[in-house]
């Protein structure tokens, strides 16, 4: 008998419902990139929500009262495989698309390729890591989207 195995990768829709194409592709492309970065991936699980929550949480568990498009928060034990959950606005996705002049569903893929990135161990405080973080997005995209 075939144990059955515990999804890596999930996605939650709470008030905020995104057209989220190839979600099989999307998860497989994610525990790629886990893989390709030296990781090793337990389990993530993608909240997609509105700004009024993730600034709540913002607020709550970081001190900071301003709306964000991701915050991720990596609950994995030292030398465990990487547990994570990952709150995604969907207002602050759809308005950033905007401003970038990029499709709603690069932008989509680019903010939850952006938080697996931060689970890698790539920050984007300075201005150099947030160049390194932005063409680790870029590439990507780019494999992905090929």
């Amino acid at each position: 008998m075939r144990k059955a195995s515990i999804p890596k990768v999930r996605f939650f829709f709470l008030e905020s419902r995104p057209n989220l194409k190839g979600r099989t592709k999307l998860k497989s492309f994610i525990d790629s990139i886990f893989k390709k970065e030296k990781k090793i991936l337990g389990s993530i699980n993608f909240i997609f929500t509105n700004d009024k929550i993730v600034r709540k949480i913002n607020k709550e568990y970081l001190n900071h009262d301003f709306n964000t498009d991701i915050i991720t928060f990596d609950l994995s034990e030292k030398k465990s495989p990487i547990t994570a959950e990952v709150y995604i606005s969907f207002d602050r996705v759809k308005e950033n698309a905007q401003i970038h002049k990029t499709s709603l569903e690069k932008e989509l893929h680019r903010v939850v390729f952006h938080g697996s990135l931060h689970l890698c161990g790539y920050n984007d405080k300075t201005s150099k890591e947030s160049n390194q973080m932005r063409n680790k997005e870029d590439l990507y995209l780019l494999k992905y989207f090929a």
